[in-house]
């Protein structure tokens, strides 16, 4: 029994949905986004909610899928998503260069370029330690932040490196001396 593919999407003022084939194409106030609807499941709309209805039980396993795709894609052309990074570390920043191109310097002999893909916006706080990644996407928003994190990851002996907002590190306790 999939209880979140049961539960109604609530479609906003403005927010249109076409159904075509195994795609589902969201658009609204802050663009498009397609989705994916795996067979045998189906979109109906009541009383301004969408509702993923599964024809037979051999489709409850992506029943709960089907209905999350659509929500995240209702959900990114409303509000939008974002994510947020904080970079740990003496001489560690990051800076915009130009409209598409985040340039890190993070403790290599060289800084590092991370070109932004299409639909995909960062901001970053006057101390250059703060990264907020925003876009329509939830995927694309969470696969850059994942990128931009895996450039330094955080080191459990000394706590530097990016990191997502609000994670939480062990920090290890390094070797200690022959005695």
């Amino acid at each position: 029994m999939s209880r979140i593919g049961k539960k109604p999407i609530a479609l906003p003022a403005g927010v249109k949905y076409t159904v075509d084939g195994a795609t589902v194409l969201v658009e609204g106030p802050k663009g498009k986004v397609t989705a994916m609807l795996p067979g045998g499941i189906v979109l109906v709309q009541k009383d301004g909610h969408l509702i993923a209805e599964r024809q037979t039980d051999k489709q409850a396993a992506f029943h709960g899928l089907a209905r999350a795709l659509v929500f995240n894609a209702v959900t990114g052309v409303t509000t939008g998503w974002s994510k947020d990074l904080d970079i740990v570390g003496i001489g560690y920043r990051a800076e915009l260069k130009g409209k598409g191109m985040v340039v890190f310097t993070l403790g290599y002999s060289h800084p590092i370029e991370f070109p932004l893909p299409t639909g995909i916006e960062v901001t970053i706080d006057p101390k250059q330690t703060h990264l907020t990644i925003s876009g329509i996407d939830r995927q694309k928003v969470g696969q850059v932040a994942a990128d931009m994190r895996s450039l330094r990851k955080p080191d459990p002996y000394k706590n530097k490196g990016v990191r997502y907002t609000g994670e939480k590190l062990k920090k290890k306790v390094g070797k200690t001396g022959a005695k």
